[in-house]
């Protein structure tokens, strides 16, 4: 049976705190991880009111769950100057046929807690990036891990830096729950989805709680992958390693991870041989690979593979062993893990990591990079992108506009007028603009149609 949502947690937060001693449990700094959310877009966004109370919680009243979650995942601090918004992605692929019966109980507690993000359930387990204070993520994911099949959840995390809680003045008692544009998700809004797949692959015989590859540690990464007889393969998509790979990473040119198995039947097949070459092609990022079956591989190679955050691995790994392939391996944590850990002086990591929220990409030590994104095609762009004639703030791009028709961006630009006229709801404007007419004369500035 799926347990209840909590939801005297609040009622017995604000009375802890009347009582006096409290404390708020701030779970230890860590990377963020991308999987599930899209790249945002500017849409109009509700206006909030003002949350209750601060959500803070007397350290006794901590289910033992949440304690132990804080540790596994690093050493837990009790610190009032910390940040007091954290941003946490997991994942977990188990047997969870009744997914769906989850779905209401998950985002009626995380509506309670004013926590945001987007959640996915599907039979094969649960993938999700959320938001919130500390106390709020942390009951969140306990609650998650009452099932017995959704322990061990894979946990990346961070802070929200003191600068965006600036932009959309916080998440305290003090302060409204709408977030600005520049806000990592919309606060006090949460999507819980119901999908197929928690990472759309396309396979259903693909089953890694079955069979999985071998994971790498970050700090044994750069000796797998330095070894000439290890083929190292990025599953990203092309806009992703366009701006950023490992060295000597064999790009399939996929636009989704979909296609990540028909490229691996069109490269790979095993032909009897006592040998075993490299034949990895390092000419670079978005480049097509080289052929690898060119009589460079007489069989099945050993693999390294990466992605953003780890989870297109596990389907991806699961996939080859399926595939005969015998030595498949990892990297733990993904490419944010590494970043987060590995120093630049000893990194094989090359340009920024693609990231689906509004930070675009990251490098090392997690720092946000220089990348913006089209919101024409959601690709990410550089600054020598923008200087070219074909880059038109939220319209298109170098990437996307010769494949757009003056029809779409025509409506782009218009979408962009509102903008520049309204304003973004929610965000640091509250809907207004300079642009906009003053609200004491919008009546008579403002020609309403005749039919009105």
């Amino acid at each position: 049976m799926l347990p209840a949502p909590p939801l005297a947690a609040a009622r017995r937060a604000a009375t802890a705190a009347a009582s006096g001693a409290v404390h708020r449990l701030l779970l230890p700094v860590r990377s963020l991880s991308s999987y599930p959310s899209s790249p945002s877009t500017l849409v109009p966004r509700r206006r909030f009111g003002h949350m209750p109370q601060e959500c803070t919680v007397a350290r006794a009243l901590l289910p033992p769950v949440g304690r132990n979650f804080a540790v596994a995942v690093g050493d837990g601090v009790l610190d009032g100057e910390a940040p007091s918004l954290v941003v946490v992605s997991f994942y977990r692929f188990a047997d969870f046929p009744d997914h769906a019966a989850f779905r209401r109980p998950l985002k009626e507690l995380c509506e309670e807690l004013h926590v945001s993000g987007g959640i996915i359930l599907a039979p094969e387990g649960i993938n999700g990036s959320i938001c919130g204070t500390p106390v709020a993520v942390d009951k969140v994911l306990n609650f998650i891990q009452e099932d017995d099949r959704l322990k061990g959840l894979r946990m990346i995390q961070s802070p929200v830096t003191p600068e965006d809680e600036a932009l959309h003045h916080g998440h305290t008692s003090h302060s409204p729950v709408g977030a600005g544009e520049d806000a990592p998700f919309r606060w006090n809004h949460v999507r819980v989805k119901l999908k197929k797949e928690i990472v759309t692959f396309g396979d259903p015989g693909v089953t890694p709680t079955k069979m999985v590859g071998k994971y790498v540690k970050p700090k044994d990464w750069n000796n797998l992958i330095s070894d000439p007889d290890t083929v190292v393969i990025d599953v990203r998509n092309m806009y992703e390693i366009r701006i950023g790979k490992f060295k000597k990473a064999v790009d399939p040119c996929t636009n989704s991870f979909r296609e990540f198995p028909t490229w691996v039947d069109d490269q790979f097949q095993l032909v009897e041989s006592n040998t075993q070459g490299s034949g990895v092609d390092d000419s670079g990022t978005g480049e097509p690979a080289a052929d690898l079956n060119a009589s460079k591989f007489k069989q099945l190679p050993r693999v390294a593979m990466y992605c953003t955050g780890g989870i297109r691995c596990e389907k991806a790994s699961s996939f080859l062993l399926g595939k005969g392939f015998k030595e498949v391996y990892h990297l733990e944590g993904g490419i944010l893990k590494y970043l987060e850990e590995i120093p630049k002086a000893e990194s094989l990591w090359e340009g920024e990591c693609f990231v689906f929220d509004k930070r675009v990409s990251v490098e090392h030590g997690l720092a946000q990079g220089t990348h913006k994104l089209c919101y024409g095609c959601k690709q990410p762009v550089s600054d020598e992108d923008m200087e070219s004639p074909e880059w038109e703030y939220g319209v298109s791009c170098p990437y996307c506009f010769a494949t757009k028709s003056e029809e779409e961006k025509e409506r782009a630009r218009a979408r962009q007028r509102q903008f520049k006229t309204w304003g973004v709801i929610g965000g640091p404007d509250k809907g207004r603009s300079t642009e906009r007419p003053d609200a004491n004369n919008a009546v008579e500035s403002i020609q309403l149609p005749k039919s009105v």
